[in-house]
Parts: structure tokens; C-alpha cells; sequence
């Protein structure tokens, strides 16, 4: 048994001690935090940090939202764009170019006025290669934005200016259809640079602005404090310029990646969220109708990255073995109870109507005679590979079936390598694994925020693979204004990804969580999108007489 004495310290004793607390009180954490407008959120596991160039996984954008805002955000209800720092906006015929009309009582969480001198400041420094920013590619829609990144051309090309504090112009590389969903995205959310040149240079990563007490945003919470293992706490932020709107007083994100201990505590009244919850859980829940149990269809794909980087996954006929040789129906009925949906595909079906006409198919006769013709027949002299994922019994769960599918159908060993999410985001990124587990949540509703993802720039291909027909065809998509025709351009790249294999897709998500009936203002949607100063706590009890 691997014992984490980290975890049990930070988790299991705060359990403890609430669970006698309530045992002993006739009110529970989340009856007190509904009364002082306190969210108590379980947010899976601690965050690497709240930088929006400085992390891009779904515990810290989850935050990052909170503590900042773009220049639009998204109606929870209908996922349409709607103000934010800018109250206004005109485009050109061509789709080319936009003015943005920054609000005059946009406010920094330290008063300071937000302008659009800001932006632009933000989004060079997104630009600066020093810094390492994963997300680097969403900025590559305005023009000359790559060639700035690659010292091709001068900053005055860039295409954004401030025109004065309160007009923003932008120039697009290209005509971008989702151009504003984009805008709401942690990529071009601003950052207070004033304060980030007061603690160190702006391209470092090191830089502590972002810590508590140095920390200023401009969303409608800030950071109030974060102890690691704990909660991260962001408060309302009195600046914020619609304040008025906001009635959470604070939000408590509980890093809980234990997701039996995450369903207890909810049960026991101490979460009033949940961010997932186990599979060996659900069917209950559905069975019974629970109202607190939330599921429905979710814009993401769960898959498997191979390190094209280092053999024997640098031959395309090994990882095909290994694609083929997954049966992601019978992994979905067993593992997930149904409640995932097997897929072959990236690209999550249907989207916009673009559904992949290329999938990875169950053939473990196929598998066997690549394998073979890779010089490993019956998996004879196959080296030992290891198949990582972050610290989760579900992940686990889905790790160990496809471990005996291998077994079963190549006589292949790999081994299991289970981490603490922020040590395993290092080994990822720095290219330190064979297979890892990974999932995608589309941050807009298109088929490029998936595809994107695979090409040789991007900061989120945590493979190693580079296809130069791929990248002119994603660029070409870029191009493109007639639907259809993007979207076979679309086709022939994902045929070419799913042909040389650096990932195996298993399937797609649905959102499988558990919603207190006490939080308010929180919508189903397919980007498990919610605005969090529209969320409110509201006691459904009856008051004793």
C-alpha cells in the first residue's frame, strides 16, 4: 500500500475533525457557509498556480476564472457571448478587425484602472518565449502574432493597439469564427503587469506575483489565501466594476483527489460541490433519480499520449498495435458503467456537425501482425514501457483494464506509474514518459480547439510528434471562411493524426458530478461553463418552529 502521509495530513484530519463537528453541531460547513454566502468547492487536486501564461489545466483555470476576466464571457444558460471589461464591440465586414469599447469602471483588484494599454501589455508578455507559455498558440490569431513570437517583425505589426485607455484594436490574422468565445479563455485573459515588474522581470516563471499578498486580478473575486494540501480561498472583490452582482462572499477550492473521500464529504454536507465523483458510485445516484446528481454531455475527450520521442513508440506500427488492441466499448460498459461513450476520434461527434469520419477501431488481429511486423511477435522481446497518470482510483481503474487488454491481446507488459498531479504535469511536459493519460475540454465549440492541440507549436503536445502536412492543414483550416470546405480540410487532418498515432482516444466525457440543491444560478452546458458572480447559496430547508 502506498501510504501518502501529505495527503492523509491535509485531507483526511480536516475530514475528521468536520465530521465531529457536525456530529456534535446541529449545522454543517455547508449550511454555515450557505448562510455567510461561502462556496466550499471540491476542485479535484492542488493547483500549480493562478498565472493565465503559466498553467493550463482544468483545478487552475477553474480558479483563474474566478480571479480574472476577459474582454467577454460567456452566458451560463446559452454559452453566447456577452460583455465583460468591454461593454461593447464593432467588426469589420471582412471579420477582420474589432474594436473593443473597454468599460471606464473596469477596476483592478487594487483600484487601478483596467485600460486598454493592459491587454496589449498582457498578451506581449504572453508572447515573450522566455516565459513558457503552454497556451501560446491562442494568440497566434492576431495578426503577426507568430511572426512577433519569432522575431520575424517588429511589435508596432502586432496586430492589437491600444488606440487610447477605453478602445481596444484588434487585427486578426485570419477570419476566425470563433474569435469572441476565444476571448474568454485564459490565454487572453489580462494581467496587471505594474505588479509583475515589481516582483521580477516579466518573462520569468519564477515570478511571485502571483502568491498571495502580491497577487492583483481583475475578476470578480481575488486570492485571499492558499495553503497547499488545504483550500485555495479568493474573496469578493470590492473593486470589481459589477460588484453588485456578486452575492458569494467566498469560495473555498478544496484540492480533493480522492474521489471516494470527495463523495463522503459532500453526503456529510462539507462540499457543495463536487468535481467528479466515482464510477463505482453512479448508478446509484442515477438510479434513484438524485437530484443532486448531475450528468450530462461534456465538450471533452479522455485519451492516452504515446512519446513519439523515444522507442519503441517512435515506430508507428507499435502504437498502432497498441491503438487497436483497446476495446473501448467493453472499457466504457465496465469501467465507467456507461456512463462515458467509447470513441475513435479526437474530435468529439457532432460538433458544429463536424463528427470525424476516420476512427481507431477494436482489431486485435491487426494489433498482433504490427506488432509482429515491428520485430515483436507475441509480444516476444517487447521492451518495458510505463503508463503514467495523475493520482485518482478512477484513473487508475481505466489504466488497469487497458494494462490486461495489452496483456490479452499483444502479451505485452506495461507497468503503472501513478503521480501527484503537479510532479506528473512536470514529467508530461518535459517529455519524461512513454504513455500518460490526458483529457481535452474544448475551450470553445469547434473542432480546431482539439486539433490545434497536436500540431508542432502547440504547448499542449505532450507527444513529441510533428507532421508537417498537419500543421499546413490546420493553418489552411484557419484560412478557409465556407464551412464545408473547413471542414474537410478539418477531415484530412484528423485522418493524418489518427493514421501515425501519438495518442489513443478511449472516449468522451459527460459530467458526472454532485451540486448541492443549496447552489444557485448554476446551468448544464457542454463546457461545464458556469459565471461565479452569478452563483448564489440559498438554503432549501424549512425553518425549524
Amino acid at each position: 500500500m502506498n501510504f501518502k502521509p501529505k495527503f492523509f495530513l491535509s485531507v483526511f484530519l480536516p475530514l475528521v475533525f468536520l465530521l465531529g463537528l457536525s456530529a456534535c453541531d446541529r449545522k454543517t460547513l455547508v449550511d454555515l457557509g450557505t448562510e455567510q454566502q461561502i462556496l466550499y468547492y471540491g476542485n479535484g487536486t492542488d493547483v500549480t498556480g493562478v498565472d493565465p501564461h503559466g498553467t493550463n489545466g482544468m483545478p487552475e483555470a477553474r480558479i483563474i476564472a474566478a480571479v480574472f476576466e476577459g474582454l467577454v464571457a460567456k452566458d451560463p444558460k446559452t454559452l453566447e457571448v456577452v460583455p465583460a471589461v468591454a461593454d461593447s464591440w464593432e467588426v469589420s465586414e471582412d471579420n477582420m478587425s474589432y474594436t473593443f469599447h473597454i468599460r471606464e469602471d473596469a477596476k483592478w483588484s487594487n483600484g487601478d484602472p483596467v485600460t486598454a494599454h493592459d491587454f496589449v501589455n498582457s498578451w506581449l508578455r504572453g508572447l515573450m518565449p522566455n516565459l513558457g507559455n503552454e497556451t501560446i498558440t491562442a494568440l497566434f490569431v492576431f495578426k503577426n502574432a507568430e511572426k512577433f513570437y519569432h522575431k520575424e517583425v517588429d511589435v508596432s505589426e502586432v496586430g492589437f493597439k491600444a488606440l487610447d485607455d477605453h478602445h481596444l484594436k484588434i487585427e486578426l490574422e485570419n477570419p476566425t469564427p470563433y474569435f469572441l468565445q476565444l476571448l474568454d479563455y485564459v490565454a487572453l485573459f489580462p494581467v496587471h503587469t505594474p505588479s509583475i515588474k515589481k516582483f521580477g522581470e516579466l518573462d520569468d516563471p519564477a515570478n511571485p506575483w502571483s502568491k498571495v499578498g502580491n497577487f492583483v486580478g481583475n475578476g470578480p473575486f481575488t486570492l485571499k489565501d492558499w495553503i497547499p494540501g488545504r483550500s485555495l480561498i479568493v474573496e469578493k472583490n470590492l473593486h470589481y466594476w459589477d460588484a453588485k452582482s456578486v452575492r458569494l462572499n467566498e469560495i473555498h477550492f478544496m484540492p480533493i483527489d480522492q474521489l471516494l473521500v470527495e463523495e463522503r464529504m459532500f453526503k456529510a454536507h462539507h462540499l457543495h460541490r463536487t468535481e467528479w465523483m466515482p464510477y463505482s458510485k453512479m448508478p446509484a445516484y442515477r438510479d434513484r433519480n438524485d437530484p443532486e446528481y448531475n450528468h450530462y454531455p461534456y465538450f471533452s475527450t479522455y485519451f492516452y499520449v504515446l512519446n513519439v520521442t523515444k522507442p519503441p513508440l517512435d515506430d508507428v506500427r507499435v502504437r498502432k498495435a497498441l491503438a487497436y488492441s483497446v476495446d473501448r466499448k467493453a472499457l466504457t460498459e465496465s469501467v465507467t458503467n456507461n456512463v462515458q461513450i467509447p470513441t475513435g476520434s479526437l474530435t468529439p461527434p457532432n460538433t458544429l456537425g463536424y463528427t470525424s469520419r476516420t476512427q481507431i477501431a477494436f482489431d486485435p488481429q491487426k494489433a498482433r501482425e504490427l506488432l509482429a511486423e515491428a520485430g515483436y511477435p507475441e509480444g516476444k522481446g517487447f521492451p518495458n514501457i510505463t503508463l503514467s497518470f495523475n493520482s485518482s482510483e478512477d484513473h487508475r481503474k481505466i489504466a488497469e483494464a487497458i494494462q490486461q487488454m495489452w496483456k490479452k491481446n499483444l502479451n505485452i507488459n506495461v507497468q503503472l506509474k501513478n503521480q501527484e498531479w503537479k510532479v506528473y504535469l512536470h514529467e508530461i511536459k518535459s517529455l519524461n514518459h512513454n504513455i500518460a493519460r490526458m483529457g481535452w475540454v474544448g475551450d470553445y465549440i469547434d473542432p480546431n480547439t482539439f486539433l490545434e492541440t497536436l500540431t508542432s507549436m502547440s504547448g499542449d503536445n505532450r507527444t513529441g510528434w510533428s507532421n508537417k502536412q498537419y500543421d499546413d492543414l490546420i493553418r489552411k483550416a484557419a484560412t478557409i471562411v465556407d464551412k464545408a470546405e473547413r471542414f474537410e480540410t478539418f477531415q484530412q487532418a484528423e485522418t493524418i493524426l489518427l493514421d501515425e498515432v501519438p495518442l489513443i482516444p478511449l472516449y468522451n466525457y459527460t459530467t458526472n458530478n454532485l451540486v448541492s440543491t443549496q447552489l444557485k444560478g448554476y446551468h448544464q452546458n457542454i463546457l461545464d461553463y458556469y459565471s461565479y458572480k452569478h452563483l448564489y447559496l440559498e438554503s432549501d430547508k424549512k425553518v425549524s418552529e
